[in-house]
């Protein structure tokens, strides 16, 4: 998925392959979405495999350097840094199965979504630990921690894209304190502090613990003034806000469950998203409640569920984006970065609790 000739990486390799068979859930993701690379060079990082994060930095500054202000970035590029076209279908092809429209670009760039800038600030940060602070890192969480702090009390469209009225997702927001957090972690390398990011981090802490937090369904919700979940929720205990043993944090992982998983995948919600049809479960949603489950101390249903994430993968030993449990099979774009970085951080997760265990 990483595209050496410019630092980018693709989110999918293909278009319009369905979320559900016969359905319009059909997306092009043969783009570089800020957030999805970040977390796949991340992934590698995490094995000890920098150059992948070094050269995506590299395209990163280049982005951030284009805009007038870091807030402004576009969630989503062309893998040579350019802006895309509008979206359209191309309606001479019928599509897999009879799935249409086939759909070129993607509307997604026109979207505010505030969770970029944590899964950036995170890869730094992760990458800064194998191979020390650069000036370019420097740079780009300063960035990020500046468009957070203009920014993250608006409602955006979050990783979901939902194509729909903005929300104060729960999952933006704590993106945009792992943002903060991140970054100070990365400046600290540096022997310096940030007093200020300190204060912001509190902040943005403190909203979210009294906004996403819904006493009466007894878990974090989707979004601030909502009553349902979405697997984004997990985010507040896999990002470190809250720690895996916090009665909240049990009760999060209790109410996804039961809301969102279907035998071996997670779907990522249930909300009405103002889009015709269904979708299938998604592999990423299922690898962060194996994170949240470790996190937890719930080790044997975290090992249960990513054996049975690994059964999904098939003869070719890819994964694609989505699951039907119902059928066995796979569906959405293919291969795609997001279900093999997931299975990295797990594999990674679960090795350091047996250490942990011996």
């Amino acid at each position: 998925m990483c595209y050496s000739p410019t630092g980018a990486a693709l989110a999918a390799a293909t278009t319009s392959l369905p979320e559900w068979v016969g359905g319009i859930r059909n997306w092009d993701y043969r783009y570089c979405w800020l957030r999805d690379a970040a977390m796949t060079v991340h992934a590698l990082s995490s094995l000890g495999s920098t150059a992948e994060a070094d050269a995506y930095i590299v395209w990163l500054a280049t982005i951030l350097d284009s805009v007038a202000s870091p807030d402004r970035v576009h969630p989503l590029y062309s893998l040579d840094g350019n802006i895309l076209g509008p979206e359209a279908v191309v309606d001479t092809l019928p599509g897999y199965a009879g799935s249409r429209p086939v759909r070129i670009g993607n509307a997604a760039q026109g979207q505010v979504q505030l969770d970029v800038f944590g899964p950036i600030c995170a890869m730094i940060a992760t990458t800064a630990d194998v191979r020390g602070v650069t000036g370019r890192d420097l740079e780009v969480v300063n960035a990020c921690v500046e468009a957070v702090r203009r920014r993250w009390k608006e409602p955006d469209h979050g990783i979901w894209e939902i194509r729909d009225a903005p929300r104060d997702h729960t999952h933006s927001r704590v993106m945009c304190w792992q943002a903060v957090d991140r970054a100070i972690a990365v400046v600290a390398k540096t022997n310096s502090s940030r007093p200020d990011w300190e204060t912001l981090r509190e902040e943005i802490a403190q909203d979210i613990l009294t906004n996403g937090w819904n006493a009466t369904a007894n878990t974090f919700v989707s979004a601030y003034g909502r009553d349902d979940v979405d697997a984004g929720v997990l985010s507040v205990i896999n990002a470190g806000l809250l720690p895996g043993d916090d009665p909240r944090s049990i009760a999060t992982i209790r109410a996804v469950e039961a809301s969102l998983r279907d035998g071996p995948t997670v779907y990522r919600y249930r909300h009405d998203d103002g889009l015709p049809g269904t979708e299938g479960g998604m592999h990423l949603c299922t690898t962060w409640l194996i994170e949240a489950y470790a996190a937890a101390g719930m080790i044997d249903e975290a090992r249960n569920l990513f054996e049975q994430l690994l059964d999904c993968a098939g003869r070719t030993g890819l994964l694609p984006e989505m699951h039907d449990p119902s059928a066995g099979r796979g569906l959405g774009n293919h291969p795609q970065a997001y279900s093999h970085l997931g299975l990295i951080r797990c594999a990674i997760t679960l090795a350091n609790a047996q250490k942990a265990a011996a």
